[in-house]
């Protein structure tokens, strides 16, 4: 898998940031009491001069706003119900992918299907440009990871309710019968 510790680090940094520890804080909810990032990087273990990098990609995407001066840090900028996982993740540029192949489709970052023909004109990991033999499989692992990480909010991850079922489209629908209903 390509999930980086970056994007593992942001997931923690930004669950610790839900929990609201620090007196003051509402759990799981936009505003209260900023929290620094020298106490996220002591109760999480993650060096602060990573989490400023990180923290600088996830507050230009949206997810964080930070206060400057005595008692600053950073909140929450949305409700930890309305922050996704996979907004985390592709936030520090992590594209969730399981393929070797460095010219893929756009399903992976951004969640988009394309047609077979597009997907079919798309470079592989091969020499020559071609898919090998299981870049499918790989690639529908990672489309199947990124769905699962758009439906686990940091509401979800705090509280524990991270068991998901999600439901996985393929490219091939034949692929989605039942045995049964192959043979009929």
């Amino acid at each position: 898998m390509r999930l980086s510790t970056k994007g593992r680090y942001a997931v923690m940094a930004m669950a610790d940031l839900a929990l609201g520890v620090q007196s003051g804080a509402q759990s799981g909810k936009p505003g209260g009491k900023p929290i620094s990032l020298a106490e996220v990087s002591e109760r999480q273990q993650i060096s602060l001069s990573y989490l400023e990098q990180l923290f600088a990609r996830l507050r230009k995407a949206g997810l964080v706003k930070s206060a400057r001066g005595p008692g600053g840090g950073y909140v929450l900028a949305r409700p930890a119900a309305q922050i996704f996982v996979s907004d985390i993740v592709l936030a520090v540029d992590e594209p969730i992918k399981a393929v070797r192949c460095e010219m893929t489709s756009n399903k992976l970052g951004a969640n988009k299907r394309q047609s077979r023909d597009e997907a079919g004109a798309e470079v592989g990991c091969m020499p020559g440009g071609q898919r090998c033999l299981t870049h499918n499989l790989w690639e529908d692992l990672g489309v199947a990871i990124h769905d699962y990480l758009s439906q686990v909010s940091l509401d979800d991850v705090i509280n524990k309710r991270t068991r998901k079922t999600v439901s996985i489209s393929t490219h091939n629908e034949s692929l989605a019968e039942t045995p049964a209903e192959a043979e009929a």
